[in-house]
């Protein structure tokens, strides 16, 4: 069986923590990467988050790539044009249907016929945001998991009008950097997020009732059954701001067991957003 390959040049749309995370991997995987931010700030920012990941890489151990060979693989830009001759384009906006339809239609516009375009979305239907493309074929979801560098899984979600061959395609990719891919049909919140909110939720609404508090309920979870991470110290870790558009989302779509309780909109009403915050259900000004 041969090797799998990851593609030759990737690009990457957002460069926050899921995009720069998204990147780090496919250089790992000796690809290319461009990766095209709104403005000139906010792609040095990006630039700094990779060239950290990179430099942590090798400190522990995890490639014998010397830095300088990796980020000699990287680029920065503020235009999409710098995906033109990209095998693989992932977006890693945030989870807003209109600025993912702006995007990807963007970024579909300066792409070869035969490149494949995938969405970084947690929840968004692909098949919804596939009905704006030229190409819905070439298009898939690729949903990446936080953080990149240490998570091990990447579910690809299968669209409507996504060809089986992409989906062998991305197989191979997810392999080529060293994850695991799981295929799932396009359904809201597709298996991931749909079982992760759930289970968030009802850690809120524990918490919300008095039940137990943040580190107890988290600990049932971590020590009875050995969740790496438990639901609220990883909703900090997500953000609260995006469970609750997820969680909204999905209520919308599947019914009321999806309800944000009214503790999760005060706190991300209040700015208590989780660790990129300081605080959230824990408290983050010394991590």
């Amino acid at each position: 069986m041969s090797t799998p390959e990851a593609p030759a040049s990737v690009g990457v749309l957002g460069g926050g923590r899921m995009g720069a995370g998204i990147a780090h991997a496919f250089l790992l995987a000796g690809s290319r990467v461009t990766v095209v931010e709104r403005d000139e700030d906010a792609a040095e920012a990006a630039s700094t988050r990779i060239r950290t990941s990179l430099e942590q890489s090798i400190s522990r151990g995890t490639t014998e790539q010397s830095f300088e060979d990796l980020a000699g693989r990287y680029a920065s830009a503020t235009n999409v044009s710098a995906f033109a001759g990209c095998g693989l384009v992932v977006e890693a906006v945030p989870e807003v249907v209109e600025l993912k339809l702006e995007a990807l239609t963007s970024v579909e516009s300066v792409l070869d016929a035969g490149a494949a375009l995938a969405t970084n979305t947690s929840s968004i239907s692909i098949g919804e945001l596939a009905a704006a493309l030229e190409r819905p074929a070439r298009f898939l979801g690729m949903h990446f998991f936080n953080p990149v560098p240490a998570s091990t899984l990447v579910e690809l979600v299968q669209g409507p009008a996504s060809d089986p061959a992409l989906l062998a395609e991305a197989r191979d990719w997810v392999r080529a950097i060293g994850k695991t891919p799981i295929t799932v049909a396009d359904a809201p919140g597709f298996a991931s997020s749909r079982l992760g909110v759930a289970l968030g939720l009802e850690a809120i609404r524990m918490l919300e009732d008095g039940v137990a508090s943040a580190e107890d309920i988290d600990a049932a979870m971590t020590l009875g059954y050995k969740h790496p991470v438990g639901p609220l110290r990883l909703t900090d870790l997500v953000g609260l701001d995006v469970r609750l558009g997820i969680a909204e989302y999905l209520a919308s779509s599947l019914g009321d067991r999806f309800e944000p309780p009214a503790l999760l909109r005060r706190m991300v009403a209040e700015g208590a957003v989780g660790r990129k915050a300081g605080r959230g259900f824990y408290d983050w000004t010394e991590s």
